[in-house]
């Protein structure tokens, strides 16, 4: 009984945010530059971490970050509404980080990327969690970024794999190869050291 009035709650909320980031759009659309600010601070944080998880270059993440948000302001009209808005806007992210990381010449090491990645851990965890997530993070690192982006997508971003070939313009069979591939690297690079969900 709980569980099925968890699930009827869970799919309400999930209508009410689909419902709210139409309204928001429609005003984006009507060049409503508080509905633009709103979006901007609802999608920051986490646009922001998915970027710096797939570009390493905290230089260039705050770019591609401005850039995927002017898409938004710009092109506003072009969200159709057959994805969340969610999907159409971390789409554009993944483009824009992808066109950025062709237009560089040679990988450039973000010798601080291991200290960033461990602030998303809160005061409360273990600190063998703290350790775990800082050799995940490393071994997350040495992927490629189609691979890197795979799993922040499923991990990080809780998206599905249909969701994620909408957003990366592949195939689904190509996001499971991608996982397939993704996670038997993390499981050779952390052997003992797994977190549950690898």
């Amino acid at each position: 009984m709980a569980s099925g009035s968890q699930d009827v709650t869970s799919r309400r909320a999930a209508r009410d945010s689909r419902a709210h980031d139409d309204r928001l759009i429609e005003r984006i659309r009507d060049r409503d530059m508080a509905a633009f600010e709103e979006l901007y601070r609802g999608y920051h944080t986490r646009l922001t971490r998915f970027l710096i998880r797939l570009i390493h270059r905290p230089t260039m993440v705050e770019e591609v970050l401005n850039d995927t948000l002017m898409v938004v302001w710009d092109r506003a009209d072009s969200f159709n509404g057959t994805s969340k808005l969610s999907t159409w806007i971390f789409a554009i992210g993944y483009r824009k980080a992808m066109k950025a990381l062709r237009g560089q010449d040679e990988p450039i090491e973000d010798k601080r990327a291991e200290e960033r990645m461990s602030l998303d851990a809160t005061p409360e965890e273990e600190l063998g969690y703290d350790r775990r997530r800082a050799l995940l993070m490393k071994a997350i690192a040495e992927l490629s970024p189609e691979h890197r982006a795979v799993v922040d997508f499923t991990y990080f971003q809780e998206m599905g794999y249909r969701e994620i070939a909408s957003i990366m313009g592949c195939p689904v069979d190509t996001v499971k190869t991608r996982m397939f591939h993704a996670r038997r690297h993390l499981k050779r690079r952390l052997a003992g050291d797994l977190p549950d969900w690898i």
